[in-house]
């Protein structure tokens, strides 16, 4: 039987989000993704039991953990970042990389306070700008939906922020008694013959008139030349609704926003 040789050597790019965490790996030296998975994002997770989460969803591809040489991390949770980074440490043999202040992006940021700007909003910036190389907006749908700006000359000029699909339907069962939780699809008719429907009609184009209403307005402060791309776990339900606002919808753009970020910082 033949040596099958060396495992072939991975880039782990993690992105901690409130709801969800997306995590990817890249084959070194190479652009395509080799395998992502999502799980629910627990707060109270340690490195320990992350490490095995992974361990086992890397299984599941063919692959082992001990194949990750490197890795980054974006988070909105905090205390989750530090649990990541010292699940490099203690499991992978390498310190991750955090996006965070300390880290380059290549972009600079034209907000009052750089600071307060969320790690995976700066990762998706970066992501479109290098792909369109011009005025840009990152529609991302997640626990919130952001709008995130990026100038032609690459610098990140801010965004818009609402309540993401997600907490709207949670909202709408919890403080309305009658009123049932239902999952997002696209509506047959914007007329809903039962409450399900009228609410899920509600939602999908409820929301995809305020993407279309904020994205023409961005439009008109940037310039009609400004590229769009939607990215996030509701993007791909909702682009047939807003596809006129939408140039693109790529669920792995913040995958790809964080290789680029590891690249420039190795």
């Amino acid at each position: 039987m033949s040596d099958p040789g060396p495992e072939p050597e991975l880039l782990l790019v993690v992105d901690v989000g409130n709801t969800q965490t997306h995590v990817g790996a890249f084959a070194s030296g190479d652009q395509t993704l080799a395998a992502d998975w999502r799980f629910a994002t627990r707060r109270a997770a340690t490195a320990d039991e992350l490490a095995v989460l992974l361990a086992g969803l890397f299984a599941l591809r063919g692959h082992t953990l001990t194949q990750a040489v490197a890795s980054i991390v974006s988070s909105t949770v905090p205390r989750l970042q530090e649990q990541w980074r010292l699940l490099g440490r203690r499991h992978l043999g390498h310190d991750t990389m955090v996006v965070g202040p300390a880290l380059r992006t290549g972009m600079p940021i034209r907000t009052e306070n750089p600071h307060e700007v969320g790690a995976d909003r700066l990762v998706n910036a970066v992501a479109a700008h290098a792909r369109f190389g011009s005025a840009c907006v990152v529609v991302d749908f997640g626990t919130a939906i952001t709008y995130d700006v990026v100038s032609d000359d690459g610098e990140y000029l801010g965004g818009v922020i609402t309540p993401g699909i997600e907490i709207s339907l949670e909202a709408l069962s919890e403080r309305a008694a009658k009123l049932p939780n239902v999952e997002l699809g696209e509506p047959r008719t914007v007329i809903g013959r039962s409450t399900s429907e009228a609410i899920r009609s509600g939602i999908a184009f409820g929301f995809a008139g305020q993407v279309e209403g904020i994205v023409r307005r961005l439009r008109a402060e940037l310039g009609e030349h400004t590229r769009v791309i939607a990215t996030g776990g509701f993007s791909t339900v909702m682009y047939p609704l807003i596809r006129d606002a939408i140039d693109e919808v790529d669920e792995f753009l913040t995958l790809t926003g964080l290789r680029l970020i590891w690249e420039l910082n190795r």
